[in-house]
């Protein structure tokens, strides 16, 4: 059943899980949340019942560009997979990473029927490497007045850094 919630501010404080740990969940064609595995709600600190129903983005941290989800919503709906370095934001304020693949369900008949994703705990180097792209993007997204043009602008900055890089996005996150 789906209830409001109040995005927790920020902590500062980061969780981490384990190497051998998968973060799973699905959701339907608009991101609500259809499943959530315990290792999600024990990271994430909600409970099943408070995640079922609500819109994935609950757990979308400020940090987070717009750009990157622009990406990865664009990319699914063409009926492809990704890989992407997110940064959520626990119940509690504190904010965890994640190495996130994302793949399209399909039906029978071959139309998108909802989403999965699996997320793994990434390196430290990744996370110290992706953190100031992610700077980079928020900054960029920052300086429109709406956030509509400020997101276009951090998905052209992204590609711009991708075209140098001579990389596609998830070749550009399996390479930090």
């Amino acid at each position: 059943m789906s209830t409001q919630f109040t995005r927790p501010r920020p902590t500062g404080r980061e969780r981490t899980f384990g190497t051998d740990e998968i973060i799973v969940s699905k959701t339907d064609t608009k991101g609500v949340i259809t499943y959530a595995n315990t290792v999600f709600q024990r990271v994430a600190g909600y409970t099943e019942e408070e995640l079922l129903g609500q819109p994935h983005n609950i757990v979308r941290h400020p940090d987070m560009p717009r750009c990157v989800f622009k990406l990865l919503w664009d990319t699914l709906e063409r009926g492809e997979e990704i890989f992407a370095y997110v940064v959520n934001l626990a119940k509690n304020g504190d904010h965890y990473w994640v190495l996130a693949h994302v793949t399209p369900t399909f039906d029978d008949t071959g139309n998108i029927i909802g989403y999965h994703s699996s997320r793994r705990s990434p390196s430290r180097a990744a996370i110290d490497a992706i953190q100031p792209v992610y700077a980079a993007l928020l900054a960029e997204e920052a300086k429109h007045e709406s956030k509509k043009q400020g997101m276009q602008a951090g998905a052209d900055l992204l590609a711009a850094v991708l075209q140098e890089q001579g990389k596609e996005y998830d070749e550009f996150a399996f390479s930090l």
